[in-house]
């Protein structure tokens, strides 16, 4: 908090692009305070920037000043729009600044907010640094810019911890549905085929890979850059391919242990997209585990329809099915190959 307000300083000293955002949740509101920097407010209004420290002039021009924020400042409380009002409006002197009370109302305390801001777009270094607070305690900061207009909240109550499972559960599904390489890397591992409980344990090794490094990178205990990560899942593809063509003359299958290997690999880059998605921090461990969740539900769907359509055919006609899985897994490496080296570049 003490860095934000030395920002908040640093606004009065040297122009800068931003703007504040307190927001408050309550069980009957979101309420809180919006600060504008007075060069950003006089650009969008056409005025002198020193006309905004007079009272008389900022309460002629409320209208305007709340006009203008109201379509950049959008509020949604568990998917609802929420319609905010100005309550009050006055300058601030001393931080060279215009500070705006809101309220909007809501029917009971939110689980799941959305907040996104782009309060002046023609700058595009403006940052809009947020604090967010549950009754009296700051739960959350973030900063806003052109690159990430919009954040997630979760509340800690018990539709907050509703909401965190099941958009991280929602989030797993679409990032596995999304992967092409998630979904090739898989299917590969399932072009040979075998015994249902071979199949389980192959998925189930790569589970308990990427498990584990999605839970180290998230927390940042490991966290090393997509410019190795990515690059190396596109050779986990291409080993898988290569792999199964070499099965025959190794006599044995090591699927499990590659799927083991390189689930390792694949959890950093779910950890990636984790992050972005914005992790609550009274609801870490469940956050992961519904992503975690909705990875598996989606690996499964892969998993069934994959090896089934592959059990039918082998049942039907078994020297196609042999053939398939060798163009397959050479369709596999040379996918692999491709977007190794398009990551490279």
């Amino acid at each position: 908090m003490t860095a934000w307000l030395l920002l908040g300083r640093d606004v009065a000293a040297h122009p800068a692009p931003f703007s504040y955002l307190d927001l408050r949740i309550s069980s009957q509101s979101l309420s809180g305070r919006l600060v504008l920097h007075d060069l950003d407010v006089a650009h969008e209004l056409s005025l002198a920037p020193e006309t905004l420290a007079d009272p008389a002039v900022v309460q002629r021009q409320g209208a305007s000043i709340a006009q203008l924020v109201s379509g950049r400042l959008g509020l949604q409380a568990d998917g609802d729009f929420v319609a905010w009002k100005v309550t009050s409006i006055r300058p601030l002197p001393d931080r060279t600044a215009v500070e705006l009370e809101w309220t909007g109302a809501v029917a009971r305390t939110p689980g799941h907010i959305t907040i996104q801001a782009s309060l002046f777009p023609y700058d595009p270094n403006h940052q809009t640094f947020v604090n967010v607070y549950e009754a009296t305690a700051l739960v959350r900061q973030e900063v806003l810019n052109l690159q990430r207009p919009s954040m997630e909240v979760y509340s800690g109550t018990r539709q907050g911890l509703v909401a965190v499972f099941t958009t991280f559960t929602r989030s797993g599904i679409h990032h596995i549905a999304i992967g092409p390489d998630h979904i090739l890397f898989i299917v590969g591992l399932l072009l040979l085929g075998g015994s249902m409980r071979r199949l389980l344990a192959i998925v189930t090794a790569f589970t308990l890979g990427h498990s584990v490094t999605l839970a180290l990178a998230t927390l940042n205990v490991v966290a090393p850059p997509a410019r190795i990560i990515e690059p190396a899942i596109a050779l986990s593809i291409v080993y898988v391919g290569a792999d199964n063509l070499l099965v025959g003359t190794r006599g044995r299958d090591v699927r499990p242990w590659v799927a083991l290997f390189f689930g390792l690999v694949h959890g950093f880059g779910f950890a990636s997209v984790l992050r972005e998605t914005g992790l609550p921090d009274k609801a870490l461990g469940l956050s992961l585990f519904s992503f975690n969740l909705g990875v598996e539900i989606g690996q499964a769907a892969i998993v069934i329809v994959v090896s089934s359509a592959l059990m039918l055919l082998r049942g039907r006609n078994a020297p196609l099915a042999a053939r398939l899985a060798t163009v397959g897994s050479v369709a596999v490496m040379l996918a692999g190959a491709f977007w190794f080296v398009e990551r490279i570049l």
